[in-house]
């Protein structure tokens, strides 16, 4: 079966559209549409995969506007009748056709603070803490839920937001029942965890299928909250003069 695929194409300012057709076969990803174009009509298109799979993360796109893994998303999950449109992630710097430029996050992920372990020869944690945090480790780095994060998306507010994916990160250490660092400060007042209004665009996105929103962020709110505006912990640390 015939299928038309648009593909965004160029460099950064110059854009163009660019339609091909290709035949359509039983089971087809869009990512096997892009190699089958690759292979027979435009040899330098560029695009980044890996393992075609849906466990690297690396051939995230925007196909008909939504973020997706194009290595997950079947053909035959679109209308036969209209084209699909493949563009790249719209977050990120394009390098070239569907290539953007995710190095940003990788700096993020250096600032923050990693996992400190306890002062004990005999660590000990219970199973219901670990899965508690297992979640988290799921995360492939595709980056589609910074893609779709409108305050980095649409106001590119990276140097005031790390955006969901290190919400992420932060909440997989804070909640490791190991972890002997604090990393809350760095949310409140670098991070910019308080520009996050939970619109769970991010969990809509996650291939992986992690509650991003409501296991991730929001704890990690509410025990800045706890923190530094209760008012109840203001008064007896005035009281007592402790910290916590």
């Amino acid at each position: 079966m015939k299928r038309k695929i648009i593909i965004q194409r160029g460099e950064d300012p110059d854009f163009f559209m660019h339609e091909f057709e290709i035949e359509g076969g039983p089971g087809m990803v869009v990512l096997d549409a892009i190699h089958q174009i690759q292979a027979e009509q435009a040899p330098d298109l560029a695009v980044r995969w890996n393992c075609k799979a849906g466990k690297c993360g690396s051939c995230s796109a925007e196909v008909n506007g939504m973020p997706k893994l194009m290595c997950m998303a079947r053909l035959s999950d679109y209308d036969n009748g209209e084209p699909i449109v493949v563009k790249p992630m719209k977050t990120f710097p394009i390098i070239k056709d569907l290539v953007t430029d995710v190095s940003w996050n990788y700096e993020v992920n250096k600032k923050i603070l990693p996992y400190q372990h306890p002062d004990t020869d005999d660590p000990r944690m219970l199973q219901e803490d670990v899965d508690r945090v297992q979640e988290f480790r799921k995360c492939i780095e595709c980056f589609l839920c910074q893609d779709v994060c409108h305050v980095l998306r649409d106001s590119d507010m990276k140097d005031e937001y790390i955006g969901p994916r290190f919400l992420v990160r932060n909440a997989m250490l804070e909640m490791h029942p190991l972890d002997q660092g604090n990393r809350l400060q760095d949310l409140k007042d670098r991070d910019g965890i308080g520009l996050c209004n939970i619109t769970k665009g991010c969990t809509e996105v996650c291939p992986e299928h992690i509650t991003i929103t409501d296991n991730a962020i929001i704890p990690m709110k509410e025990r800045i909250v706890d923190e530094y505006y209760d008012p109840l912990v203001w008064i007896w640390r005035k009281i007592t003069g402790k910290s916590n």
